[in-house]
């Protein structure tokens, strides 16, 4: 029997990180199951999100009890309640109280599960399902919390069902845009830059880039991403005290489409990142051509297929950045092998396989 779905987000379509990009895709992945019969219907409720209403989805501008009230009420007329974040678990477990057999899911994405939980979070895990971005998500939930392996689910992450598979570099120049010497190589990490966190690795690829330009001096570095103050500062006197003022650029927030034109323009996307849930701009990297270097102690091991895709190094190792960068950067890519990754990344992230794994995961 087609099945109704009640999806709870946080933020969906009011931000532009990873989670939101899961979101936003997921409610697309509903759409098309509801439109191939395999479920009956969708409803999707974002707690923080604004002045986005229609009758698949609705958005509460931060009022929290409105909120729950909505999503408590509407709980007992779906057959399955999903949930974007683990903040949401207070409503699973409300709504789990008046109806004990209800399915519910959780997504856990990274860091936010990546510790111990409260007694009571941990009770509730062990009663429903979680869809974990990856392999490495999967295995902290249950080392860290005891929540048992068959309740636990991977389920990567996807591009967006309208995502560019690019063929050739096109779009403009971005060397006018920042100045880059039009024949310089460009190595690319695109990341929110945050003071809070510092796990992205960017800092490691400028401390391997001072030694890389010795070798390529037509060597250009990219850092993409919005930025708070502290950290700014901080990659700013990491690139004056490296002596690489000609070399680093550091753009901070682009549009989607101008990432895009980024990623086109690219050599080598560099992210040792030792905090990736997935990674999903990693997939989407590739998806336009680029070679790619990642860490290999988080989730950034799915997104590669465990090195099939890119090369993964230890990023805490310095000396194996800039030695994989180097490597990368010193072998022309060939077309076919091109082709062959970016049809890979479709046949494992593409939005088509996204679709068959969900409905697989709900049981049709």
């Amino acid at each position: 029997m087609p099945k109704r779905i009640l999806f709870l987000t946080l933020y969906t379509y009011s931000l532009t990180g990873g989670i939101e990009k899961v979101c936003k895709n997921f409610i697309q992945i509903l759409h098309s199951l509801a439109q191939q019969g395999k479920i009956e219907d969708s409803l999707s409720l974002s707690l923080y999100d604004q002045n986005q209403q229609h009758h698949k989805y609705s958005c509460f501008n931060g009022n929290k009890i409105k909120y729950l009230l909505n999503t408590f009420r509407k709980s007992f007329s779906y057959d399955v309640i999903i949930l974007s974040h683990i903040h949401l678990l207070p409503i699973a477990k409300l709504i789990r109280q008046f109806s004990p057999k209800k399915k519910i899911i959780l997504f856990a994405h990274g860091i936010e599960v990546w510790k111990p939980l409260s007694s009571w979070k941990k009770k509730l895990l062990s009663e429903i399902d979680t869809w974990a971005v990856s392999a490495y998500t999967a295995k902290k939930i249950n080392e860290l919390n005891g929540i048992p392996l068959q309740n636990i689910h991977i389920l990567n992450n996807s591009l967006a069902k309208d995502y560019p598979f690019n063929e050739e570099k096109i779009g403009h120049s971005i060397t006018t845009k920042y100045h880059i010497p039009a024949d310089h190589q460009i190595l690319l990490t695109v990341c929110r830059l945050s003071s809070s966190e510092q796990y992205k690795g960017y800092d490691k690829v400028l401390s391997a880039l001072k030694d890389l330009v010795k070798n390529y001096p037509k060597l250009s570095y990219l850092i993409v991403g919005k930025a708070d103050e502290a950290e700014l500062t901080r990659i700013q006197e990491l690139v004056f005290n490296y002596q690489l003022e000609q070399h680093v650029v550091l753009t901070g927030y682009v549009s989607d489409t101008e990432i895009e034109n980024l990623y086109n323009q690219a050599d080598v996307f560099a992210m040792p990142s030792k905090g990736e849930g997935f990674g999903l701009v990693f997939t989407e990297a590739l998806a336009h051509g680029c070679r790619v270097l990642a860490g290999n102690a988080d989730g950034s091991s799915d997104a590669l297929l465990n090195g099939e895709l890119g090369l993964l190094v230890n990023p805490e190792d310095t000396e194996a950045i800039y030695k994989g960068i180097k490597t990368l950067l010193s072998e022309p890519v060939q077309e076919d092998e091109a082709t062959k990754r970016k049809e890979k990344v479709k046949a494992y992230f593409g939005f088509d396989a996204y679709v068959s794994k969900v409905a697989h995961l709900l049981g049709f």
